[in-house]
């Protein structure tokens, strides 16, 4: 037997690793000391202590398995043949494993027992199968049975729920922060975040004093990007573990989603719901990319639909990036004030789902063959839809009510080269850039063919520009109102013209306004109240910018904004600010100027990754009502100028009262000093002696000569 020889870890690992530092590992160290007593957390609150033990579920390893139910039973003697029916079927729901289909015979009468296992590739591939279209609201096999699909892991799941119900433990109700009460400022101020660097902020943009003021401010605050909600209500951060939203006034916690690595997100107009994405590595060389798409309730947290599939599925027409790429969002939804429907483009059909069942409208999709593109109306569920031209079938304009999927007017067209649909904020017409193939197939025509939503029967205004072969670089419609602005141009000066869908009574008909010309702009900016465009020179163009009013049809003031990347309105088109985002490596910040162009203030931010404005409400006012305050604006702002000029008599007054301040600070500082200066000095007295009195240096005037060179030469008297 060989006595074992007691040794010191410590000092063996002192000898196998020499050249570490002196301490390593843990030298003269009571690992002891490190834990902590029990239920201690340092003070330390983590996100994650609020986790129910029911969110944390496990699998039995079957998660890539699914059943067929509801088979026919069939005798011994014709096992194969359904077993070639199972084989088929499998094999419209993605990749099966080698021998992975298992359909079990019963011993006793020697027949099929109506359901079989199918034991998928991946997991990945057993959650799109499950909701395949195809196989949601069952698969018809013949006439007596419908096929129907369940995951394994459910069996065992539900036989773990206890036979008798056990009420929940009522949950203390907790009075939540109010999130509009950014809407109650009595400065009527808007908000807007800003992200840089590590930092994210939420602040006032105080106009009238000419400053920023900061609502909220973290640090770490997400790991990509935050945004808005749509309505303001909600601020979303993105995190690997899913996506957070928070409101109220201290930005607390309101919801979170569990979605691992989710890259992109998207709510519903009205807030209800909330779409993340991410995408998945191929496994193999076979594979190709997985995406997968969850929809969400903004309130409860509850996933109430996943879409997951090949991303060639979901990369269709006008969703479809570069190579093979995904544009987002890839679901739409329609417009009005109730989150009623969201769609998505396939191949030769438009999907349309309806909430909150999250079911396919009519349990069949809308087909269209060689749709390309589609677009809601942002006020209520009509879809206008363009259709490419295949064969001797012309290209086409579709507009369609939901649900009752019926077409409101159409148009036909040829030698289409390309269709960008632009609608108009308020829903009133939709615009259609055609670019069309001349007959020699080597240039582009440009013409515009407008749908009037609003008028009866939908008429449609056909429109060329004076040079229908110039490039036409942007367009935008006025968002109160009948006008719009086009961007055309062959030069790196391009022209802007001004159309409007109306003449002075009203009557319909597109009739040119005014053409600029020659403008450094390649963007175009309208306010949200309409009458000011912005024309911005952005990127290569050095940040010129023009405030030009559209009523008058005259420039209201120039500026620049050098390197800037973007132009973002205030929701109430008071304000406007000017962006110079992380894109540009210098010079990263923000200006902020009235709307008619005056500068206000500036805030230099290095890393300024993201610049965006709260959104607000829409307005519960009708139109006539909106108008009548507008053309009596005189009379309702007396009261505001009266409380404009308070406000910077108060801005005044907070600066001389924070100079004041400074100053008392600062005699504070020397008062509280003064006897210390005095031992310093007697200290100095004492130490140098006679010599205190002399001075700490003295200046002298010292001439010093100095032989450059010296040269003989002979001396002649000649």
């Amino acid at each position: 037997m060989v006595q074992s020889e007691e040794f010191e870890p410590y000092e063996v690992a002192k000898q196998l690793y020499p050249d570490l530092p002196q301490g390593f590992p843990y030298d003269n160290f009571d690992l002891e000391e490190l834990i902590l007593p029990p239920g201690d957390d340092m003070g330390i609150k983590s996100d994650d202590d609020d986790v129910r033990d029911e969110d944390v579920q496990t699998q039995s390893g079957f998660g890539s398995c699914i059943v067929i139910q509801n088979l026919p039973k069939a005798p011994e003697e014709k096992y194969e043949k359904l077993m070639g029916v199972v084989r088929t079927i499998a094999s419209k729901l993605g990749d099966v494993r080698e021998n992975g289909i298992f359909m079990p015979l019963d011993d006793a009468t020697k027949t099929t027992k109506g359901f079989a296992f199918v034991e998928m590739a991946r997991k990945e591939d057993a959650d799109a199968a499950l909701s395949d279209e195809r196989f949601v609201n069952g698969y018809q096999l013949d006439k007596n049975h419908k096929l129907t699909l369940s995951r394994f892991d459910d069996f065992d799941k539900y036989a773990k729920v206890p036979d008798e119900y056990a009420p929940p433990e009522p949950v203390a109700y907790k009075q939540p922060e109010n999130l509009h009460s950014w809407l109650a400022d009595k400065l009527g101020r808007d908000q807007y975040v800003m992200r840089h660097g590590d930092n994210t902020m939420v602040c006032y943009n105080d106009g009238k004093r000419s400053r920023a003021e900061v609502a909220y401010q973290r640090e770490y605050w997400t790991e990509s990007f935050v945004q808005w909600s749509p309505q303001g209500t909600m601020l979303a951060t993105m995190h690997r573990q899913g996506m957070a939203i928070w409101g109220g006034p201290t930005f607390t916690r309101i919801n979170r989603f569990g979605h691992q690595n989710v890259r992109l997100i998207d709510f519903s107009p009205n807030e209800k719901y909330i779409l993340s994405y991410t995408s998945h590595e191929p496994v193999s060389a076979r594979d190709s990319f997985h995406v997968l798409i969850n929809v969400w309730d903004v309130r409860s947290g509850k996933l109430l639909r996943k879409f997951e599939g090949p991303v060639d599925e979901y990369a269709v027409g006008s969703s479809a990036g570069p190579n093979g790429a995904l544009k987002w969002p890839v679901f739409k939804w329609a417009g009005g004030r109730d989150d009623l429907y969201f769609a998505r483009l396939g191949r030769g059909k438009i999907s349309i789902f309806e909430c909150p069942s999250m079911a396919l409208l009519g349990k069949e999709s809308l087909k269209l063959d060689g749709v390309q593109d589609f677009e809601w109306s942002p006020v209520e569920p009509v879809l206008a839809a363009y259709s490419a031209e295949q064969g001797n079938q012309p290209a086409r304009i579709v507009l369609i009510k939901v649900p009752e999927k019926t077409e409101m007017r159409q148009k036909n067209m040829l030698n289409v080269s390309d269709v960008k649909l632009y609608w108009h904020p308020q829903g009133t017409y939709l615009a259609v850039k055609v670019e069309a193939w001349t007959k020699t197939k080597k240039s582009t025509i440009t013409s515009f063919q407008i749908f009037c939503v609003k008028d009866k029967d939908v008429p449609l205004e056909v429109f060329e520009l004076k040079n229908n072969k110039e490039r036409v670089l942007n367009f935008a419609w006025e968002p109160k109102g009948h006008r719009f602005a086009v961007v055309h141009g062959d030069g790196p000066r391009p022209n802007i013209s001004f159309f409007s869908m109306r003449d002075d009574k009203g009557r319909l008909g597109v009739r040119e306004l005014k053409m600029l010309e020659s403008r450094a702009c390649n963007a175009i900016s309208w306010s949200p109240q309409g009458r000011i465009i912005v024309l911005a020179g952005l990127k290569n163009f050095n940040g010129q910018l023009e405030f030009f009013n559209v009523d008058e049809m005259e420039t209201m003031l120039t500026a620049e904004h050098f390197m800037a990347t973007d132009v973002e309105w205030d929701p109430t088109g008071r304000y406007v600010a000017t962006v110079v985002s992380h894109v540009q490596q210098m010079e990263n910040g923000i200006k902020m100027w009235s709307f008619g162009g005056r500068e206000l203030y500036s805030s230099q931010k290095d890393k300024l990754y993201q610049f965006s404005w709260r959104p607000r409400m829409p307005s519960l006012l009708p139109p006539e009502k909106e108008a009548e305050i507008t053309k009596n604006l005189k009379q309702y702002s007396k009261r505001y100028d009266e409380e404009d000029e308070q406000l910077l008599q108060q801005a005044d007054a907070d600066v001389l009262q924070e100079r004041q301040r400074a100053l008392d600070e600062w005699k504070a500082y020397l008062e509280s000093r003064r006897n210390y200066a005095a031992l310093q000095l007697d200290f100095k007295r004492e130490l140098y002696g006679p010599r205190f009195a002399e001075k700490e240096y003295t200046i002298q005037k010292v001439m010093v000569e100095q032989v450059v060179e010296q040269k003989e030469e002979p001396y002649s008297t000649k």
